[in-house]
């Protein structure tokens, strides 16, 4: 097995300093004393380290472009928040090189792959619904390229992040429900392993016990994020011995699937069954009944996101998470006359 390359983080680790002042102290600057300054550099030449050539490529030479890896291209989701980080990157002199996941971890390594052979300066991702193993990113990290991660996140220890506050935007909608009178209320969740999943189930709990409602296992269900699967597991909700008078979802492709199967059962929204969506999509408002829906602040999100890859560009030890707030839209799929 070849050695693995020695990196500012461990030199970091080491000196039990943080890797920014490493990296100062290595190229002598001013605000890192000299005493300190020496100690590094000693460090350096006893440990032999030797400047990663791919990472020195992508932060010295700087072909100004940065990678942006996300789960789909087609969803307005997704599209806002490229927007806004095409808009404050092109603001810098920097242009974004576009990667979909297609929602698969194998394609997300392999994008991972394909940018760095393009030479982009860094990336800003959002990970696909499979990852569940963060290797890729972990060595852009060990070799001091920046990373951003956005919405769906990981090592937010060594690495920026811009998230929603996704409990209380739970806590939104279950609140809201509650006050129109529904009481069983469903949650279709999106994969364990995800943040975003976690987040929004512990809102879930926290809105309940808010609102006095009491918590049942079984409207608690878990999903891949395909409109099948969802379908799936409305039947088994809708077949339970008390059903929901209510469903949410992790986002609004699953409401969408939910809402076009009540409708074919001939099941009345929002009078027997209210429903809320997750992202606000575009098509929410084409909907009959229109979706009540979590407004994300997706341009913001995009913009926050580029501002932080150039933080961490200047930092390599920058690793600020960034949490904006939400708004519920509520529309007619949650107002009982």
């Amino acid at each position: 097995m070849a050695k693995r390359h020695l990196s500012l983080k461990d030199l970091a680790v080491e000196l039990n300093i943080s890797i920014s002042t490493v990296s100062r102290a290595l190229n002598n600057h001013p605000d890192i004393s000299p005493d300190l300054t020496r100690k590094v550099q000693e460090l350096a030449l006893v440990r032999n380290y030797i400047p990663n050539p791919l990472a020195m490529g992508l932060l010295k030479q700087e072909t100004r472009m940065i990678g942006v890896i996300v789960p789909d291209l087609v969803t307005h989701f997704y599209s806002s928040i490229i927007s806004g980080i095409e808009e404050y990157a092109k603001n810098r002199g920097y242009f974004i090189l576009l990667a979909s996941s297609d929602e698969s971890m194998d394609k997300e390594v392999e994008a991972v792959s394909n940018l760095l052979k393009a030479r982009v300066d860094g990336m800003i991702v959002c990970l696909s619904k499979e990852t569940d193993r963060f290797d890729h990113f972990a060595q852009l990290v060990d070799n001091e390229i920046p990373v951003v991660f956005f919405d769906r996140v990981c090592l937010t220890d060594s690495v920026p992040s811009v998230q929603i506050d996704n409990k209380d935007a739970v806590e939104q909608i279950v609140r809201h429900l509650e006050e129109r009178g529904y009481r069983r209320i469903a949650f279709i969740s999106g994969p364990p392993h995800l943040n975003i999943s976690k987040d929004r189930t512990a809102g879930y709990l926290s809105g309940l016990e808010k609102s006095g409602l009491t918590f049942d296992a079984a409207l608690l269900r878990s999903c891949n994020m395909q409109m099948e699967e969802a379908v799936h597991l409305l039947t088994g909700l809708l077949a339970l011995p008390d059903p929901p008078d209510a469903i949410f979802g992790i986002n609004d492709m699953v409401i969408f699937a939910v809402m076009k199967e009540l409708q074919r059962r001939g099941i009345k929204i929002p009078e027997e069954v209210g429903i809320v969506g997750f992202a606000d999509e575009f098509h929410a408002t084409f909907l009959s009944p229109q979706l009540t829906s979590i407004m994300h602040p997706t341009l913001e999100i995009g913009t926050k996101a580029a501002e932080l890859f150039f933080k961490k560009m200047e930092d390599p030890g920058y690793a600020e998470t960034v949490v904006l707030p939400t708004r519920l839209v509520v529309r007619k799929s949650s107002q009982r006359k």
